[in-house]
């Protein structure tokens, strides 16, 4: 398919009027880690009609053990010495993960970064597929994936690795310009997050901290899905908790481009919308309040969000600027990858409208 054709098909995305129906039965799923992203995870399988939520796991009884009692999500712990704190805190769990991981088809790690090789293992002895994410390497799946430009790759893989936020940030608005105009070259400079909102550690809470080992892995990670784009990366982190910021500078191929034109281009794309500095929206903490304004759960902003009037190309030079919710863009990528690696839909346009619409992520 020409890229113009391919473009084209995610373009009509928001505007087709049904879903196919799903013939297989539905993907028996869970979610090892409730935490940051796992808790993410395990609402949105809850809002697909080809997925059950089987489970999620916890290593100690805290508050978010508890939400999961309250959301009615079977709750498992790590293993037997675990069970009898969990009992003793009176929160309830249905078993250990190796009980768990007999009634699942599929798994959702989302444990903390490094983890994630030592629960392979677990994974390979009980048979079930399983999805990492971004903060483990490439190498431990062996393969990437972006909903954009991987998701036929996924189909009926055992393992996959869903990349980090930044990472899928840089592809939603990298991809369809490569495929469209050709990048000859992209920088970003990504200004970081110093920690998530409910942390009290990370970044100093009065400095700037620039990462010194460059250029940074941003670049080499979205090399995973799309090894032929040139593009380097440099970061540091700042201290706020609401997003991460990419300033971001393209040489595209093509001549002639307008400004227009690329905003044309993302306007026609699934999960990346526009705020504008001339509609009173010029940081990223009026973003985050968007968000709350659109009632999204837990004030989540999934789409990678480019400032309209922060964009302009200069002959050849593309510039923009765009911003990453690090605690929800990857959420409907790791639903697109079950259904993918699980077979329910081979269409990644038909995947991606469905996890959207069931998402509340729209235009």
């Amino acid at each position: 398919m020409c890229a113009h054709a391919e473009l084209s098909a995610m373009r009509n995305l928001s505007g087709a009027r049904h879903l196919q129906m799903v013939e297989a039965m539905a993907a028996r799923v869970a979610v090892n880690g409730f935490g940051t992203i796992g808790k993410r995870v395990a609402r949105a399988v809850m809002l697909q009609d080809d997925m059950e939520l089987v489970g999620v796991t916890k290593t100690r009884p805290t508050y978010e053990a508890r939400i999961a009692n309250r959301e009615g999500m079977p709750l498992y712990t790590i293993d037997d010495k675990q069970l009898s704190l969990f009992e003793k805190e009176g929160v309830r769990v249905d078993g250990v993960l190796q009980d768990l991981l007999t009634k699942v088809d599929i798994v959702v790690d989302c444990s903390p970064n490094g983890i994630g090789e030592a629960n392979k293992k677990l994974y390979e002895e009980a048979g079930v597929k399983a999805i990492f994410q971004g903060g483990e390497e490439h190498e431990l799946a062996g393969f990437s994936f972006n909903a954009f430009s991987s998701y036929d790759e996924a189909h009926d893989r055992k393992w996959a690795r869903v990349v980090s936020c930044n990472t899928t940030g840089l592809i939603r608005t990298l991809y369809p310009l490569d495929r469209m105009f050709k990048v000859d070259e992209a920088f970003a400079a990504i200004i970081r997050r110093g920690a998530d909102p409910a942390e009290s550690k990370g970044s100093a809470l009065n400095a700037v901290e620039p990462s010194l080992h460059v250029p940074t892995h941003h670049g080499v990670d979205v090399k995973t899905v799309l090894p032929w784009l040139n593009i380097s990366t440099m970061a540091v982190k700042v201290p706020t908790t609401n997003m991460h910021v990419h300033c971001i500078h393209v040489k595209l191929r093509k001549n002639g481009v307008k400004t227009s034109d690329v905003l044309s281009l993302w306007d026609q794309m699934p999960r990346i919308r526009f705020v504008s500095g001339k509609h009173g929206i010029k940081t990223s903490g009026q973003i985050m309040e968007i968000a709350r304004d659109l009632g999204r759960h837990s004030g989540d902003f999934a789409e990678t969000v480019i400032w309209e009037d922060g964009t302009h190309v200069d002959d050849n030079s593309l510039y923009f600027y765009q911003a990453v919710h690090q605690e929800s863009d990857v959420i409907p990528e790791n639903i697109d990858c079950i259904r993918s690696m699980m077979g329910l839909e081979k269409d990644a346009s038909r995947s991606i409208r469905k996890t959207d619409r069931s998402m509340g992520i729209s235009k």
